[in-house]
């Protein structure tokens, strides 16, 4: 593989999960107006099966097949991978989009709910890629792309949960990227403020003041700002061009530089900033 050649979509099988809403939605109509064939994952079955319909009716020339899968369940991943390689054994683009929110200060986070967010956000990408990878080798020019966050960049307080699975997330994406330079490309994508359900849908913890993590998560959830199919968009056009490494929407960039040139304090500045955004008036922070 070529590190300069574009990848190229029309006429590639790729391999999405996380499909039936948010970024992973627009990922979806993006490949398939792209000219991908696709293999569209999610647990929720009724909305991944109302997406994959869309695109039916819009793109009529591209395959779509959808299977439904929790990815908590990695004792069932070996089994989606071969109902994927059944009818789909050649994969060019594998994207580990699907994550899940946990909102919580360690102490209040259970251990269940703790691995339940590694489960998902990290080991399941982990057990897929080793599962699919032989295909992906066995494919010219195929790719490959984990979906960290900004909170794999940047460790909040009350966010210990989904920051240690983004960057296990982030390092393994580094280090395999390395190891597969010259045969498998590799893109880690930081998204930050991208308006998607995931503050919404985030678990709060059993123990603590769940009013307060409520509030915190509403909080966040006001901050989530950029349109996911611009963040769609963004993340294909990094794919196009093999990006290793790609920050997605305008406030991803500050932290991520403070937290390389302040490592140790880097907080200090960013909760500072995050909780001035927090005080304004809604319509002026999407304005």
């Amino acid at each position: 593989m070529s590190p300069s050649a574009p990848f190229r979509f029309a006429g590639a099988t790729a391999v999405l999960t996380g499909a039936a809403g948010g970024i992973g939605e627009q990922l979806a109509h993006g490949l398939a107006a792209r000219g991908s064939h696709l293999v569209l994952l999610d647990r929720d079955e009724p909305r991944l099966e109302d997406v994959a319909a869309a695109i039916r009716r819009r793109h009529p020339e591209v395959r779509v097949r959808t299977v439904v899968a929790d990815l908590a369940e990695l004792s069932a991943l070996p089994g989606v991978a071969e109902q994927i390689l059944a009818e789909d054994p050649r994969i060019d683009l594998l994207v580990n989009n699907a994550g899940v929110g946990l909102g919580g200060r360690f102490e209040q986070v259970s251990a269940e709910d703790f691995d339940w967010v590694m489960d998902v956000n990290f080991r399941a990408p982990v057990v897929l890629t080793r599962l699919l990878l032989p295909a992906l080798l066995r494919t010219p020019d195929s790719h490959l792309v984990n979906m960290s966050s900004l909170f794999g960049l940047v460790a909040p307080p009350g966010q210990v949960a989904y920051s240690s699975s983004k960057f296990a997330l982030r390092g393994f994406s580094e280090g395999l990227r390395h190891e597969l330079s010259g045969r498998v490309g590799v893109t880690v994508v930081h998204p930050s403020g991208v308006r998607t359900g995931i503050a919404r849908s985030a678990r709060l913890p059993e123990g603590g003041d769940l009013d307060r993590a409520r509030l915190q998560r509403e909080s966040f959830d006001a901050l989530l700002t950029y349109p996911a199919n611009r963040a769609a968009e963004d993340i294909l056009g990094g794919i196009a061009r093999r990006r290793p490494r790609l920050l997605v929407a305008p406030s991803a960039v500050a932290p991520d530089l403070l937290a390389r040139m302040l490592p140790g304090s880097y907080w200090a500045v960013v909760g500072r900033a995050a909780g001035v955004l927090q005080r304004l008036p809604r319509r002026r922070r999407r304005a």
